[in-house]
């Protein structure tokens, strides 16, 4: 990248529920590590903004976590062979299958603090407190940990993340962020306001996105500005 070119503005659309997330968010890591022109804004993009909504969309609470981890989790754990995710011991859990709101205030919450830099910490410590731990995201406890682990005030995280008002009008912006460039799955990157990286199909709500289709998008927009048409 020449010292007068822009950095590419990407925006990470997210959710700590989100088995797909988990990959591309260190995926994305490892890249922007190497590639200074990328800058990365994260954007909450929550798969349930309600903790009823699993019994909306499943016969039973049950049933959701039968599915969610069964068919979801396992895909993303055998098709990455990822042992970090650890489908069945969530099958095990007794507490109800967390939904995200609380998991979302608790990345605003950071962000407050700490700025993007925070947001992706915590973010990528709660994913990990999600998938692999199998512990509950939406005890604000666990969460508090999670800030903690992350080198978060403890005591400032719990003050942002209780005001409820605050974090979910932040989220909610997001949200309508989302709806504008039409982003219906998650994991979502938005380069530059316009273009947009989302891997393959392959679950409900859910996208693959591998290192290869990280380079590819990436290589585009940079190819693209060198002939005016990015």
């Amino acid at each position: 990248m020449a010292n007068n070119d822009p950095k590419i503005q990407v925006e990470f659309f997210h959710d700590v529920m989100s088995c797909w997330c988990f990959h591309a968010s260190q995926r994305l890591r490892a890249l922007v590590a190497t590639q200074p022109d990328i800058e990365v804004t994260h954007r909450s993009w929550p798969l349930a903004t309600d903790p009823t909504l699993m019994t909306k969309i499943f016969p039973s609470k049950d049933a959701a976590r039968a599915e969610i981890c069964g068919q979801h989790w396992k895909d993303a754990h055998d098709v990455e062979n990822d042992p970090r995710i650890d489908y069945r011991l969530m099958m095990t859990r007794t507490f109800d299958y967390p939904y995200s709101m609380p998991s979302q205030r608790g990345c605003k919450a950071a962000e407050k603090q700490g700025g993007q830099a925070a947001h992706w910490d915590f973010f990528d410590r709660a994913q990990k407190a999600h998938l692999t731990e199998c512990i509950d995201t939406a005890d604000p406890e666990v969460l508090a940990r999670c800030a903690g682990d992350v080198g978060l005030d403890v005591a400032r995280w719990r003050k942002d993340f209780e005001d409820t008002t605050a974090r979910d009008a932040e989220i909610f912006r997001d949200m309508e962020t989302a709806k504008g460039y039409g982003i219906l799955r998650a994991p979502t990157l938005i380069a530059n306001g316009k273009h947009q990286c989302h891997g393959e199909y392959w679950s409900t709500f859910g996208h693959r996105i591998t290192t290869e289709r990280l380079e590819v998008f990436f290589n585009d927009i940079r190819f693209g500005r060198k002939v005016g048409r990015a």
